[in-house]
Order: C-alpha cells, then sequence, then structure tokens
C-alpha cells in the first residue's frame, strides 16, 4: 500500500465487487490503507474470501475503528526486532530451540535441576552467543543492520528514524508540530527502564500532560516502547503504580538519547526488560510482566508471574556479581508473598551459581541464547 496508485485503484472496487476483483491477498502496510478493511470484512463474512494477509508496521489493530471493524475475524501475530536466539546464527552459533528462560517458564524445578545438574558452558559457542549479545546491547535488533559494516550502523538507525517519522508516524497521525514529537521522542529515550512520569515530560518538552499521553501512545502503536505496568497486588504495602518505560530495541533508544558510548545500567536493564520480553512473546510463552516498587525505594527490575508462581529478576551490567546483590530479590519476598518461586540475578558474566536458597545469578547469554537440551 506504500503506491498511492496502488492505493487509489482498489479504492475503486466496491465491497460488492471485492471477492470477484480482488480476492484472496496480502496487503503490506495496511494502516496506509484503512478504508480497504470494510471491503475485506464485507466479502469475508459473505464467504466470498477465506483470508487476506495484513501487513503493518503499526499496531494498526489497537486503533479503536480498526478493532472494531475486524473483530472476531482475526488472528494477530507481531514481528519484533531479533532477539538474542534469533541473532545468534548470525555469528555462526546455533539457534536455540529451547532456553534457559523458557524452560524455566515451563518447568520450573526441571530448569532448576538443569542449572544445578550442569557446569556452566564454555567453549566457541559461549563466544559465539556474547557475540551476539555484544550487537544487541549495541546496535539493537533490526534484521537489516547485519548487511552493514559496524561503522554504518548508528548511521542506518538515524536513518530510520527520519523514516518512521516520514512514513509510520505519518500513518497514525497529522502531527502539527513536529518539531515537539521529536523533543519528546528524545527525552523519552533518556527515561529508558525508569518509572514514567507525564507530568515530569510535560513540564521536560513544555507540553501538556496530554499531548505527552498522546506522544507515547504513538510510539507505542508503532512498536518503538512498551510501558511495564507495577505490580500491585499486595494491598498491605504501599507500591508505586506508575508505569516503566522500555525502548523494545536498544539500538534505537542509544540513537536517539545520543548515547552512543559504552554501557549504562540503566541500559542495560533497558536492554534485557525488552529482550525477555520479546522472548517471550515471539515464542508464544504465557507470562504476564511487571516491575516492583514500593514508596520506600526498593525496587525488582521484571516479574514475571506466570500460572504457578513468580520469577523475579535484577539485572547487573557487571562481570562479577556478589552476594548483596540478591539483596533486593530476598527482600522482596516478604511482598510477593509464596507465589515468588525463584530470583535470578542477570549478569553479563561466565559463570552461573546459586547466592541464597531462592536466588540463582545468570549470565544473559546462559539465560536468553543457549541452546538446552533436556
Amino acid at each position: 500500500m506504500d503506491s498511492p496508485g496502488a492505493r487509489l485503484r482498489l479504492q475503486g472496487v466496491t465491497a460488492e465487487t471485492w471477492g470477484q476483483v480482488v480476492g484472496e491477498a496480502v496487503f503490506d502496510e495496511i494502516q496506509k490503507a484503512p478504508q480497504l478493511l470494510e471491503k475485506i470484512k464485507w466479502a469475508y463474512d459473505r464467504r466470498e474470501i477465506n483470508f487476506s494477509v495484513l501487513l503493518g508496521s503499526s499496531r494498526i489493530l489497537l486503533l479503536e475503528k480498526v478493532r472494531e471493524t475486524l473483530a472476531g475475524r482475526v488472528f494477530l501475530y507481531e514481528l519484533w526486532p531479533l532477539t538474542l536466539g534469533e541473532l545468534v546464527p548470525f555469528y555462526g552459533g546455533t539457534f536455540a530451540e529451547k532456553q534457559l528462560l523458557g524452560l524455566l517458564l515451563e518447568d520450573l524445578q526441571g530448569g532448576i535441576r538443569w542449572l544445578s545438574g550442569h557446569s556452566t558452558p564454555v567453549g566457541e559457542e559461549v563466544g559465539r552467543i556474547r557475540a551476539a549479545m555484544d550487537h544487541l546491547l549495541t546496535f539493537g535488533g533490526f534484521p537489516t543492520l547485519l548487511e552493514y559494516p559496524p561503522e554504518d550502523r548508528f548511521a542506518w538507525l538515524e536513518a530510520y528514524q527520519s523514516t518512521y517519522l516520514e512514513r509510520d508516524l505519518g500513518d497514525l497521525a497529522r502531527l502539527r508540530d513536529l518539531e515537539s514529537f521529536l523533543l519528546c521522542h528524545r527525552l523519552a529515550a533518556l527515561r529508558a527502564a525508569r518509572v514514567l512520569s507525564y507530568s515530569e515530560l510535560a513540564r521536560d518538552t513544555g507540553l501538556s500532560v496530554a499531548t505527552v499521553r498522546r506522544y507515547l501512545r504513538y510510539m507505542d502503536l508503532s512498536y518503538q516502547i512498551f510501558q511495564l505496568p507495577a505490580w500491585s497486588s499486595n494491598p498491605a504495602v504501599r507500591l508505586i503504580k506508575s508505569p516503566k518505560l522500555v525502548w523494545l530495541d536498544p539500538g534505537l533508544q542509544r540513537v536517539l538519547s545520543g548515547q552512543l558510548q559504552g554501557l549504562s545500567g540503566q541500559q542495560y536493564e533497558n536492554a534485557l526488560i525488552g529482550q525477555v520480553l520479546t522472548t517471550l512473546w515471539s515464542r508464544g510463552q504465557r507470562a504476564l510482566a511487571f516491575y516492583l516498587r514500593t514508596a520506600g525505594g526498593l525496587e525488582v527490575d521484571l516479574v514475571l508471574e506466570a500460572p504457578w508462581g513468580i520469577i523475579a529478576m535484577e539485572f547487573k551490567a557487571r562481570e562479577r556479581v556478589f552476594r548483596h546483590d540478591a539483596t533486593p530479590l530476598e527482600r522482596s519476598r516478604r511482598i510477593l508473598g509464596d507465589r515468588m518461586r525463584l530470583g535470578l540475578v542477570v549478569y553479563r558474566g561466565e559463570e552461573a551459581f546459586q547466592m541464597t536458597d531462592l536466588v540463582w545469578a545468570v549470565p544473559d547469554w546462559l539465560l536468553l541464547g543457549w541452546s538446552i537440551g533436556v
């Protein structure tokens, strides 16, 4: 639907003749022609077509009018930036059919037995996975970046931003003031992995709270951010209820924020939360995701709630971790209660080891990229 001519020709096809003239087809960038959805619905409901494939670069199905048109008629598949497991083969490694994260969610005791019964892997495969993780933390998961040398990748991401502003954002909204959106966009990138305050962002941008909310909604609809909800199931404890802002692609967050060098703890936390979430979403694994923060300052970076209980995670952008790094997870036990079944301190190092009776230290590459044979 990028072609204005194609859009014009299809607009001339009536709903009554859609099944005969167009039939079963694949429509790319369908968000550019949402008026066609009524015709597709008409033909489908009259059994003149059995399917249509609708592709797009924004969450068009979350828009109210579109959602009402296609309600009960669609299967939704979302394609996220490459996960670590998907990136590893590009660095010569093996695609992990089953990862430790997936094993822990499917069979917690089986995952803990695997950790207890196996020495931490070493060798060339580990090096390949860690190289893929370095790529992910630096440049993110856009597949096209693999076609470019490292020195050109940030330039590609900058160019992508221009394309996003000109095309994808234009499909969602008609902005009167692009400069104000750009400012909000960049300041939001600086708040990666931080509790989101609409009023603070509005103050720093000079915009109204309503405008900031609208701009963040556009970023959400175009797959750039995710607002991680706060865990709030214990009424006996004063808990922060505002969401945490997560940028789903680390490379994009770097370019927007201007933080191209190094790896801060904030960037690492943001990247790993994004990786855990997109890995779960891509593989269809069922777990609710939250973060936890009390009014007193206790924080747990990520809380995954499965039907059988909770895995709580802390992320450390260091090669070594120590017993005191498990303290927030241990303290969170009194808030999360008996549903907390495991704590993980995820870090940049080489070795998995047990820190307390409930908490394990696990390297990021082992959690998300190593192929588990069980």
